[in-house]
């Protein structure tokens, strides 16, 4: 299926966000998530479902200042 990650259209076999993550190669990565600009919490990341057009932004954190 067709999503937006971050951006840019992607292409994912993916059903879950946990699933589009481990695809994706963040799968272990200490990152945020939001599906359509809602905040998804890691707990909720291997049931939420990802439909066809789903925007999805992948944030990590950074150090500095």
């Amino acid at each position: 299926m067709k999503i937006t990650i971050n951006g840019t259209l992607t292409e994912v076999a993916a059903t879950t966000l946990n699933d589009v993550l481990e695809e994706t190669g963040y799968g272990g990565a200490k990152v945020a998530t939001a599906v359509n600009e809602a905040f998804v919490p890691a707990t909720l990341r291997a049931t939420h479902p990802i439909t066809e057009g789903d925007r999805i932004e992948i944030v990590a954190p950074r150090q500095g200042g």
